[in-house]
């Protein structure tokens, strides 16, 4: 049994999975998102979106981290980390523009102040405007705030978000294919559009990060930001306190693991401004269940991933901290790229090209082949690694 199932966490979410199996899976059955008939303005040449995602734990390491510290800074990057995680699911279906966004925040009023809730309010709409500097247009409705004392240690922070999308725009994953090969776009480094260089790791996996990389001084002062019921063998049982320095990157590791998730909207918009949409077969972004996200949208292809990027240190400094094997790593973690594209081989060099001019990386990383039965390998340095 994994460490990360049995503190309380699953990348499968299997249970999940079968409460929802009987529910209507929306108009495409393969897209990254549910896809519904647009019932509000009855428009026939429409459809309306919507998606509920937000930081998960990440918000328990912001939470010790700005204790520690006094910077709220990073309440900022929890915002758009909360945003994020819903646009950057939503473009994956070609919706990247007319959204609308509401906020929900639960807090234990005891530990977190209203200077908190303000730098998350303020993060919220400086994000969003810097989101709208690039053309997209993006409306916030507002949202709540709940004291809940009762049932939260510190603070969740998660947002909703609506879209409209003309019907011809629509990216469904059903149209991968076999020959296809796959853009990975990274995950880590600096975009033209980032203050501070991204360790990469979103907000997925982080309660390994936090309690495999962060020593039991983290347990000792802020018992609030874990659950006591997890057995004590793993629970901030790392080498690491929250300030000890990352001299390449001039940070320290507390903020290196709160990078704030990188969105891809910018890239995504310049894509569809240049190429036609027919040509991308398929979008995916790896958030839960990291390198094997595909396996949700994808029957009797099989998929080889076998030129991945160099794995980044945040990454490399957890598998040798939790040692977790190499399998377990990549179903968590996206291991340095969190966003592919499923396209024919001139189209990848285009889509190459123009995340490079935002400065983030990007290569083929792998390809699609017909089987049987759907399947996934992952080739590195350390060998092949498979899933179903």
């Amino acid at each position: 049994m994994s460490k990360y199932f049995q503190r309380g966490v699953s990348s499968k979410k299997e249970d999940v999975h079968e409460a929802i199996a009987e529910l209507d899976k929306g108009l495409f059955l393969n897209s990254f998102c549910k896809i519904l008939p647009d019932t509000i303005s009855k428009s026939e040449n429409h459809y309306l979106l919507m998606h509920a995602d937000g930081t998960g734990t990440k918000s328990a390491l912001a939470y010790v981290y700005w204790r520690e510290t006094n910077d709220l800074s990073v309440w900022e990057g929890i915002a758009q980390d909360a945003i994020v995680m819903n646009t950057d699911d939503l473009l994956c279906v070609g919706a990247i523009d007319d959204f609308v966004v509401s906020s929900t925040i639960g807090r234990n009023k005891k530990k977190i102040p209203s200077q908190v809730i303000k730098s998350l309010i303020q993060g919220t709409e400086s994000f969003l405007e810097t989101l709208r500097g690039f053309g997209i247009n993006i409306a916030n409705s507002g949202g709540e705030t709940a004291d809940l004392g009762d049932l939260i240690r510190t603070i969740v922070v998660d947002s909703s978000i609506v879209g409209r999308i003309e019907k011809d725009k629509i990216i469904n994953n059903a149209n991968i294919s076999d020959g296809d090969v796959i853009v990975g776009l990274a995950s880590y480094g600096q975009a033209t559009y980032e203050n501070h260089y991204n360790s990469g790791i979103g907000c997925n996996g982080l309660t390994s990060a936090r309690h495999d990389i962060f020593n039991e001084k983290v347990k000792r002062k802020y018992p609030e930001s874990f659950d006591s019921d997890i057995p004590a063998e793993l629970t901030y049982n790392g080498s690491y306190f929250l300030t000890d320095p990352i001299k390449e990157y001039n940070t320290d590791l507390g903020k290196f693991v709160l990078s704030p998730t990188r969105t891809y909207l910018p890239i995504v918009k310049s894509i569809f401004e240049s190429i036609d949409r027919k040509k991308i077969h398929g979008i995916v972004h790896c958030t839960g269940g990291g390198q094997t996200k595909v396996l949700n949208f994808i029957d009797d292809l099989y998929i080889i991933k076998n030129n991945l990027f160099s794995t980044p240190k945040l990454f490399e400094l957890i598998k040798s901290s939790s040692e977790s094997s190499m399998k377990e790593m990549y179903q968590v973690f996206n291991m340095g790229h969190r966003l592919e594209f499923y396209t024919g081989l001139e189209t990848a060099q285009q889509l190459i090209q123009i995340s490079k001019s935002f400065s983030v990386d990007a290569k083929i990383i792998g390809r699609v082949e017909k089987r049987d039965s759907k399947g996934l390998e992952i080739t590195t340095k350390e060998g092949t690694v498979y899933y179903s």
